[in-house]
Formats: C-alpha cells, structure tokens, sequence
C-alpha cells in the first residue's frame, strides 16, 4: 500500500520507512519557528534553563516579532524588547522584526522547503504546505521540548484529498476556493487530518494562491494543507535562492480518509459570514450589508498580485465616505515593489490608510480595531467574535478584490461589478 505525501514527510522526519494513520512517532524537526506572541516570553524563557539552558541547533530556529510589531503601548513594545533580547541572548541569528506576517517572511528567507517539517508557535504555520512542507502550529510548551530535544512526537494523521477541477472564473480567486472547500468540510471537519489539495484548477495557480489555500487549511481544523511541489514551486526557491530539498508526493495508491471533488468553474464570488469560517455563502446572498472597515492584507492575502487586483478596482475611484479602508502589504518586500508599481500610490490615492506590514489588525492588537456595533470586510483568515476588536463588532472574509468593491460600494457587493 502506498503512502501520501503528509505519510511520507512524517516517516523521513522520524526515520521509518513506512508509516500509517494513527502511528505514533518522534519526528525530527527540520525549521522551529517562535513568534513574538507565543514565543520565548510564554514558559520558553523559564522552563529551558531548567532543561540545560541551551537550543539543540540555533540554526534551525526562527524568531519573527510580528504581532506586535509596530507597538502601540508599552507592554507591546517590552514584548517586542524581551523576544529580541532573547534571541541574542540564545544566539538566534536568523532573528526578524518589522519584515511583516511570520508566514511570508518564511516563504521570502527560503525555509518552507518541500519534504521537510516546520513547527511554529503559530497556527496558521500550515502556509508552509503550499511549497509541500508539513508545517503545524504548536503551543509554547511543545516548543520548549522541540527546542531543547530537536524532535516532536506526532500521532500520523490520516489524509483527507481535495480534487479542484476546471478554471476559475474572472472574479474569483483563491480565497474563494479556500472559503468553499470550509463550507464542504466544516470549521472542525479536517481536525487532526491533513488536507491536500490536487486537480487541474490547483496546478494552474500560482503560489502565492496556494499560500492563500494552504494558510486556512488550518480554520477546517487541519493539522496541515499540502499542495505537491511542482515547477512552480521550484522557480521561486530558485529565485530566492533556496533549496528545493526532497520533494515527495502521494503515491498513486494512497488511501485517503476522504475525497471530494469540485468544479471550480461554477463558482462565484464567496463570503463568509460573521462569527464562523464555515457559515459560506455566495456573495450575492451578502449583497447590500452595509460595512464600516475594509482591510486588505495579513498572511492570508497581502501579496502583491493581491495588492494589485484590489488597485485595478480602486483606480480612479474613491472609498465610500463611510469606509476607512486599511491595506497592509504581507511583507516589506511586497510593500516595496507595489511602491515601485505605483500600487501603494493608486491605493492611496483612492483613499485608503497605508499599514506597516503586521499582524496587527487581522487580531485586533493595533492598527484598526473594531469598534462596538462596527462591521469589516477582511482578507483575513478568522472571524469569531472578538477576533478584530470590539466583540459585538462583526467580520466578513472574503477575496481582496471582494473588499477593494466593498470599500467603493460602502457595502457588500459582488467584485465582478467592477471588474
């Protein structure tokens, strides 16, 4: 019998030549990665002199400050001061602020390599996937026993496939993929599995579009989302000079928990309502809800193809009166060269608030919180009350040419009117 892709990355991390659904296994771990929120300040800093007050390879540890990153109080900013601190302390080289949203600053410095295994004290660590590296969220204990052992003890997981046929039309993009594939499963319907995504529609998109796909993979409960590495992939470690590692894929007869399919050219626009990922609708049944915030950015969708589709709308038109649009590019890279393309100039012009690349807004730590009774439109990835500000405030997720029209029309509409 043969073995997916999630099968396959687990046995070489954990050095077995087979493994299966519900195996137990200590696995090797390839990239560690901590960030400013849950990293060395939350029983890291304490517990590890206690276990011999040293990190078993200080090249394979990460530290991004990013939620915090710009502070907006004193706590935040002496957050930001002890994670830095630490990372000296401890000789962390490869340690970065101000570069914007962990998970892109990881794709951009080339350590999202395929075969490999990435943990992270951040959920939304499975973006990795879409370059074909397991990579999961832990909590800062796990990561404590990763940082002084090297390894992680995972139960193998089984492995739901995702088959994404056909093209997707002017409109709709990634995101509305991702939104639907939630619907399909449920908020909890992936939990603990992986989800791999497969079919003509995925191997057409880019991957920055993958990151999109993989980075929820996470809101359906998934333990990670893969997409199998392919020219693509490769073509952009290559440009950034990174290694391609060992790619692996699923073995033509894999077993799958579950396999849906789905027509990608019968899909429109997507929404999801606020407070749940999986409450999806087609964005024509949001027509007409009136929103307060439109916010285009985060790790989720700030990338410059994003940036640009939300311009192409935006040129020449302003944001509704009774809109504040904020965008904030997914990494300072990304904010340069939609500089250089006079994309951050159309966005300006048409009257949104230029951001620093951050987490701040996506979790309501700074940079545009809700207030009571407010509504927002977001490329983000989450929705739950509470999850950007006030907690009677709502949240809609959805593309970033989907905000960019919200953000004209003063309320939901379908983008396809602009376009």
């Amino acid at each position: 019998m043969g073995m997916t892709m999630a099968e396959k990355i687990i046995a070489r991390a954990s050095g077995k030549s087979t493994v299966k659904p519900g195996d137990f296994v200590w696995a090797n771990v390839d990239t560690a990665m901590m960030d400013d929120l849950l990293g060395p300040r939350v029983v890291i800093a304490d517990q590890i002199k206690k276990l011999g007050n040293r990190v078993w390879d200080k090249e394979k540890v990460v530290i991004i400050s990013d939620h915090y990153s710009p502070a907006a109080n004193i706590t935040q900013a002496e957050i930001l001061q002890f994670t830095r601190n630490w990372a000296k302390e401890y000789g962390i080289s490869k340690y970065y602020e101000g570069l914007g949203p962990c998970h892109q600053v990881l794709a951009e410095e080339g350590f999202d390599i395929p075969g490999t295994l990435m943990v992270g004290t951040d959920s939304h660590t499975t973006t990795a996937g879409a370059f074909g590296c397991f990579g999961t969220g832990i909590g800062s204990t796990e990561m404590l026993g990763v940082l002084v052992s090297g390894q992680i003890w995972l139960r193998v997981p089984e492995t739901m496939l995702l088959i994404w046929k056909g093209k997707l039309q002017t409109g709709v993009y990634a995101k509305d993929l991702i939104l639907r594939s939630i619907k399909a499963i449920g908020q909890a319907g992936a939990t603990y599995k992986v989800m791999e995504f497969t079919g003509s529609c995925i191997e057409d998109l880019t991957v920055d579009d993958r990151m999109t796909i993989a980075n929820m993979a996470v809101e359906a409960g998934a333990k990670t989302g893969l997409i199998a590495p392919d020219q693509k992939v490769f073509a952009y470690l290559e440009k950034i000079g990174a290694s391609k590692g060992t790619p692996l894929y699923s073995d033509p007869d894999a077993q799958f928990s579950e396999r849906l399919e789905f027509d990608a050219s019968e899909l429109p626009p997507q929404i999801a309502l606020p407070h749940e990922v999986d409450r999806v609708v087609d964005i024509a049944e949001a027509e007409g809800e009136v929103i307060h915030q439109a916010y285009l950015g985060s790790c989720t969708n700030g990338r410059y193809a994003d940036l640009a589709e939300a311009a192409k709308i935006l040129k020449g038109k302003k944001v509704h009166p009774d809109v504040r649009m904020l965008v904030s590019a997914a990494s300072r890279s990304i904010y340069h060269q939609a500089l250089k393309d006079g994309i951050i100039e159309t966005l300006s012009e048409a009257g949104a608030m230029i951001l620093a690349p951050s987490c701040g807004a996506c979790l309501g730590l700074h940079s545009g919180i809700l207030a009571r009774a407010e509504r927002a439109i977001s490329s983000t990835n989450r929705n739950f009350i509470g999850r950007m500000g006030h907690k009677e405030a709502e949240i809609f997720l959805a593309s970033p040419a989907s905000v960019a029209a919200a953000a004209i029309a003063g309320k939901i509409t379908d983008p396809r009117n602009y376009l």
